[in-house]
C-alpha cells in the first residue's frame, strides 16, 4: 500500500495537516511502515490535484499558512476500493538482522553491544505499544486494536528469541577461531 492510500486512510479519522499525518505515521505505524515529509507532502498534493482530498489554508501569525486536508467522498470511495483490491505484501526490513547475518565477522564486543542495543530498542517499542493500547482501548476500531496487539506480540517474540538464542551469536565463530 502506498503513502497516498495510507494518507487517505488516516484522513478518514479526521482532518489533518501534513505535520499531523507525519505524527500519526510515527505513532500508529511506527513499527511497520514509515513515511517522511518527502513522501507525505507530494502524496497530499497529488490527492488534492485529483480531488480525493480538499485543502484549506489557515492563516497563522508569523508563520506560513497551515494546510489542513479533508478526505472527499471521491477519496473515501477510492480508499475503500483500494482496500478491496490491493493484495498486501508482508515485508520486514531490518538493518540489525542484515548485520547479524554476518556475525562471524563482527568482533565479540561489538556483537554484544549490537544485541544489547537492539534489545533496549525492542523494550522501548514494547512500552510505546503498551501505552498505545491504553489509548486504543477508547478507540472503537477493531483493526487498530488488532494491529497494536500484533505489534506487541511480534516485539515480545523478538525479545524472547534474542534471549533464548543469543548464545548462537556469542560463541566464538569459525572465522574468529581461524584469525587467532
Amino acid at each position: 500500500m502506498d503513502v497516498k492510500t495510507l494518507c487517505l486512510g488516516l484522513l478518514t479519522q479526521g482532518a489533518a495537516s501534513g505535520y499531523d499525518l507525519k505524527k500519526r505515521f510515527e505513532t500508529c505505524f511506527k513499527s511497520f511502515y514509515s513515511a517522511g515529509y518527502g513522501s507525505i507532502y507530494p502524496a497530499l498534493a497529488y490527492l488534492a490535484d485529483t480531488d480525493l482530498v480538499t485543502c484549506e489554508e489557515i492563516s497563522q501569525d508569523g508563520r506560513p499558512d497551515r494546510k489542513v486536508y479533508r478526505i472527499t467522498d471521491k477519496g473515501r470511495d477510492y480508499f475503500t476500493e483500494a482496500l478491496a483490491s490491493h493484495q498486501p505484501a508482508h515485508k520486514m526490513r531490518s538493518e540489525f538482522l542484515a548485520m547479524i547475518f554476518f556475525a562471524e565477522f563482527i568482533p565479540p564486543d561489538r556483537l554484544n553491544k549490537l544485541i544489547d542495543e537492539r534489545a533496549e530498542e525492542l523494550q522501548q517499542i514494547l512500552k510505546e505499544l503498551e501505552a498505545m493500547s491504553d489509548t486504543l482501548a477508547k478507540h472503537p476500531d477493531s483493526g487498530v486494536e488488532f494491529v497494536a496487539g500484533f505489534g506487541q506480540t511480534i516485539t515480545r517474540a523478538a525479545l524472547d528469541y534474542m534471549q533464548q538464542y543469543r548464545h548462537l551469536l556469542t560463541k566464538e565463530t569459525s572465522a574468529q577461531r581461524q584469525a587467532s
